[in-house]
């Protein structure tokens, strides 16, 4: 063995650093605060519904193939993948719904009986957006932002200009686009970046890519059955995980951490990789003088959005509903501002609602509905009781009258979800869902560093660091912790 690493956290890219290392010889142990695997991606059971917690958009399938081929495997050893057809349907009113095709001739064909001439124009846009996800997902998403020389690599150079990285999004789909309806679909993928579009980088348009031409996809059995695929493989390359076991201190000596805490007993470790929430890691288990960086520091970083999560169960089939659903029937920019430009309760929210029983029956009582509704708002916010309820009633009173159905009565199983379970379950930083925001001034290097120049034995991975938040990105931050851990300790 080349050594002990402790892992704190079993989350993406808590996992994914832990099967790197242990491919390499490392002796890996993962520590988890909660009961299994996963972290934000867990999932629970309750009356025959089976519920994902957070992530349920599987984008960017490549990704994950390569993170599998990487040990010698393939996604197919360990869960089936459905594409979806239709993509998700979006909701304007009831009378104006899109369902967004998989084939990608047939959304140029949406666009144009929107707006003439917009497919000649989706058709240059996405072929824009295909460079910058090669070139992104390909190089500047591996790169473990702790040099200014990391951004000089000849192809980024090169293409600096073709990637916009100093134009936002919103400005860059407007030079295309003029129907307030196709620039809506275009600007909803980067909502959950952090930060509204006009602050966003249109090197996002990536993502736009990632919907349209790479498609929307759902893992047979939920999303969890992605995180039991990654600790099956983790396990097979040697990595062991404890459960029900937080991570309470760490001990130092000198520049280094000789041992975590755990349940009042001290083990010793010769690297850290903490893949839990860093601000709690620096800021509650790291002493005053070893902190990198000061909670003003903190205070100042644009957090991505919080969510008031649903999961409903529904003892009757639903009509008009697809898997993926996005209920678009109320002000954009008004809900961007509440969340991102004055912190606030949205007066009347933009929501998403995913039916996974729509595509797969072991999710749902026979002739049952299994619903998960998530309302993106402001981290930071008090969260009671009595808001989440206006906030059901309201949304469920706009799911009745745009799907034409009632819901309500028929809801036998309900549980909600926002701030305070964030920061009880994943000790979360003001309450956020999805980490650090992508603005400019938080892109790359300038993020929060992977390393503590003051602890020579410490990492940190997940979405506070690069690459940024989401799933594909929580899975390439693993990794990139793990070569660099290797890389050093060399």
């Amino acid at each position: 063995m080349k050594g002990k690493v402790a892992v704190i956290g079993a989350g993406f890219a808590g996992i994914a650093a832990a099967t790197t290392l242990a491919a390499e010889g490392y002796d890996v142990t993962v520590y988890e605060k909660n009961c299994s695997a996963g972290g934000r991606a867990r999932k629970f059971e309750s009356d025959g519904f089976v519920f994902d917690m957070g992530p349920s958009w599987y984008w960017m399938p490549d990704v994950f193939e390569k993170y599998f081929n990487k040990f010698g495997k393939t996604v197919s050893d360990y869960y089936e993948l459905i594409r979806l057809d239709p993509s998700y349907q979006v909701l304007f009113s009831k009378k104006e719904v899109w369902n967004i095709p998989a084939k990608q001739d047939d959304i140029y064909s949406l666009f144009e009986r929107e707006e003439t001439g917009s497919s000649k124009q989706l058709e240059k846009f996405l072929e824009e957006g295909k460079y910058k996800y090669k070139v992104g997902v390909e190089n500047l998403v591996y790169n473990p932002g702790l040099s200014i020389a990391e951004l000089f690599d000849l192809s980024l150079i090169r293409g600096i200009f073709k990637l916009h990285v100093f134009q936002s999004i919103s400005s860059y789909i407007r030079k295309y686009f003029k129907s307030p309806k196709l620039i809506q679909l275009l600007e909803f993928p980067v909502l959950f970046l952090g930060a509204s579009p006009s602050h966003t980088p249109a090197l996002y348009s990536l993502m736009n890519y990632a919907d349209m031409s790479l498609g929307t996809w759902y893992p047979k059995g939920g999303m969890f059955k992605l995180v039991e695929g990654m600790v099956n493989l983790a396990e097979e390359k040697g990595v062991k995980f404890l459960f029900n076991s937080p991570v309470e201190g760490l001990v130092l000596s000198g520049n280094k951490i000789e041992a975590i805490t755990v349940a009042g007993r001290s083990i010793e470790t010769d690297h850290v990789v903490a893949g839990a929430d860093y601000n709690h890691v620096e800021q509650e288990l790291l002493p005053i003088s070893y902190r990198r960086y000061s909670e003003k520091y903190w205070d100042d970083r644009s957090l991505a959005p919080s969510s008031l999560i649903f999961y409903l169960g529904v003892n009757k089939k639903l009509d008009n509903l697809l898997h993926h659903n996005l209920f678009f029937d109320t002000d954009f920019k008004q809900h961007a501002d509440e969340i991102y430009k004055d912190p606030s309760w949205p007066t009347d929210p933009l929501f998403y609602v995913c039916c996974p029983s729509k595509t797969d029956e072991t999710v749902a009582p026979e002739g049952c509905e299994n619903l998960f509704i998530l309302i993106p708002v402001a981290s930071g916010l008090a969260d009671e009781d009595s808001t989440r309820e206006k906030y059901f009633e309201q949304v469920i009173d706009r799911m009745e009258k745009l799907t034409g159905q009632s819901i309500k009565s028929n809801v036998v199983y309900k549980k909600s979800y926002a701030h305070r379970d964030f920061i009880e379950n994943y000790n979360s930083y003001k309450g956020n869902a999805y980490g650090l925001a992508n603005t400019i001034s938080q892109t790359a290097n300038l993020k929060p560093s992977i390393i503590n120049k003051k602890v020579s034995n410490l990492f940190y991975t997940g979405q506070l660091t690069v690459p940024g938040p989401g799933v594909p990105p929580s899975l390439i931050s693993g990794q990139v912790v793990a070569n660099e851990l290797m890389k050093r300790d060399k």
